[in-house]
């Protein structure tokens, strides 16, 4: 039982447009309980991520408006994605390499969903235990 990008992408997240204000793009965080916003095209292809760390080193340690600074003027463009067919270890393993907490699913250039850290954690913890219990079962008892 091998477990799929597009089994454990979470497919609700925020999107925004780079000319949405920092202002408005913290309100609708908030709002939501997001940690991050996924700056997109009008046709959904991703542009950039701006993430809480964004706002509060890029503008508030700045000392920059929030109304008058934009998504796009903070972005972080370097997107980390994968394919929606990638092995849960192989989005674990790239999450690793690039130290970043997010990998987008992208599919035919759009973007599925989201995979965080937290999520990857608890569902590699789910497919332990499942694959741990199966190995039990096939054991034959020692006495």
């Amino acid at each position: 039982m091998v477990l799929y990008a597009k089994d454990i992408v979470e497919k609700e997240f925020l999107s925004l447009p780079a000319d949405t204000s920092v202002l408005e793009a913290a309100q609708r965080m908030r709002d939501g309980r997001n940690g991050f916003a996924i700056v997109a095209t009008p046709d959904g292809k991703p542009e950039g991520i701006v993430t809480e760390w964004d706002l509060l080193a890029r503008v508030i340690a700045e000392d920059r408006d929030p109304e008058a600074v934009s998504l796009g003027d903070i972005m972080s463009r370097n997107l980390v994605s994968v394919d929606a067919g990638a092995g849960i270890d192989q989005v674990a393993q790239i999450m690793a390499q690039r130290g970043t907490r997010r990998v987008l699913v992208v599919k035919d250039g759009k973007v599925l969903g989201v995979i965080r850290a937290q999520t990857i954690l608890a569902r590699m913890k789910d497919y332990i235990d499942r694959l741990s219990a199966q190995i039990a079962r096939t054991q034959t008892p020692m006495f």
